[in-house]
């Protein structure tokens, strides 16, 4: 299990791993470290409360589905394996082991971050989420919980949540972790979409910034109203929005708004103008992850990430160069000759040209000139003429099975024909086992 596969089977394997401790728990699982009596390399192993009676009912989870769709990708955790006991219904997700997750990274600093390094961690969260839209599926639960480190690579898990962006409206009203959840996800009876994982995403900036949450709503009432203190109640146009996707009216006071905490001082400008944009009221108006990518505050990364690209095409061409031809392919020996005329060197045995390690390349072989041989194109066979030519009625006549002569006896056409070619008897083909 080395290697990760694209599309890991449920098999039965639990007595292949050894539990070591305990990472984490939820509601519908635990997820432990587990170490592998294969390799000897410790996995992370989210074992399933569920009971699953087959299969097929396993395949069809959504969480397998979405990693088997999006792995691989560097910002994707990896799902390695899938462990599956038809007799107890148990299932377990192997999956690789990070170092820790966004919210054990900020607990307890004093200090926030530097502004690289967020801009380092934001630009590769909103690379996933551009991943993971752009596969059909949104997340439903982005939080620093669910975002892993290691070794300052990000990669978004714990895949539970997830539903795809073309999936029928409405969906689970309470979802996501609350103090991340959209707008539409409150104010709406399911009604929302993928720029849903955008707002949580700007939250999760924010407190990485910080160190401190943007909206920690104690209740869904509390959270829509920290939520207006902030940004301000939403215009008639955004509400009516959210009034037609709900059984039950509802009337906010205007509020302008105090804006966000000025907690995050020593941000530059641009990176508050991505996090307005991110946590835009309206998912309407609010950004994509595609066009978070672009934004000026990932200037420096995508300046990186090309600069890199550059320098993985300058090593490929050195093996793979623009016009690939080989010099010594194009010695005296192997020229081509001229129309009409006869090679001035004989080629020589394949073992004083020993086949080269390496690409092959692509050139054109000389045109060898037999003595002897007579072109194709000049040959005509007399008895297929006689029988392919028209009669006296202008019609091809049917053609007739022809009669089998011995070795020794030749048609009179034939006999008209000078012999051109030598008979030569062909060596018998051996062939291993069979083979054409």
């Amino acid at each position: 299990m080395g290697t990760s596969q694209r599309r890991p089977e449920p098999r039965e394997a639990y007595f292949d791993y050894k539990a070591i401790g305990k990472i984490g728990e939820g509601t519908f699982s635990e997820v432990m470290k587990m170490q592998s009596l294969r390799d000897g390399n410790c996995y992370a192993c989210k074992q399933m409360k569920q009971h699953f009676d087959s299969v097929e009912q396993v395949n069809n989870l959504r969480e397998i589905q979405a990693l088997r769709r999006l792995n691989p990708h560097p910002n994707i955790l990896t799902l390695h394996e899938v462990l599956f006991d038809r007799k107890s219904g148990s299932l377990a997700l192997i999956c690789e082991l990070m170092d820790m997750n966004i919210y054990e990274l900020i607990q307890g600093r004093r200090h926030p971050l530097s502004e690289k390094k967020i801009a380092h961690y934001m630009y590769q969260l909103c690379t996933s989420l551009d991943h993971m839209h752009r596969n059909g599926i949104f997340h439903r639960d982005v939080k620093p919980e669910n975002i892993l480190i290691k070794q300052d690579v990000l990669k978004l898990g714990d895949f539970g949540s997830c539903r795809s962006v073309y999936s029928k409206q409405p969906y689970t009203e309470y979802i996501s972790t609350r103090w991340y959840r959209a707008p539409e996800c409150l104010l709406t009876d399911g009604f929302y979409t993928y720029k849903m994982d955008m707002w949580s995403a700007g939250c999760v900036l924010y407190e990485v910034a910080s160190l401190q949450p943007l909206f920690p709503g104690a209740n869904e009432l509390d959270q829509i109203s920290r939520i207006h203190d902030i940004i301000g109640t939403p215009t008639e146009n955004t509400l009516a929005k959210f009034k037609q996707s709900r059984a039950m009216s509802f009337d906010f006071p205007f509020k302008k708004g105090s804006g966000i905490p000025l907690l995050t001082a020593s941000l530059s400008p641009q990176c508050l103008s991505l996090l307005h944009a991110m946590v835009a009221y309206d998912p309407d108006e609010r950004i994509t992850a595609h066009q978070a990518l672009q934004h000026p505050y990932f200037h420096q990364q995508r300046a990186t990430e090309k600069q890199a690209l550059a320098s993985h095409w300058r090593k490929a061409t050195t093996f793979f160069p623009k016009h690939p031809v080989a010099p010594e392919l194009l010695s005296s020996t192997w020229q081509t000759p001229k129309e009409g005329q006869k090679q001035k060197q004989p080629l020589k045995q394949e073992k004083d040209h020993p086949r080269r390690p390496g690409p092959a390349y692509l050139m054109e072989l000389p045109k060898l000139k037999l003595a002897g041989v007579t072109k194709l194109s000049s040959y005509s066979s007399l008895a297929l003429q006689s029988v392919l030519a028209p009669g006296a009625n202008g019609r091809v006549p049917l053609l007739r099975p022809l009669k089998c002569v011995g070795a020794n006896q030749k048609t009179d056409a034939q006999k008209d024909i000078k012999p051109t070619l030598k008979q030569r008897r062909l060596p018998t083909v051996d062939r291993r086992g069979g083979g054409c």
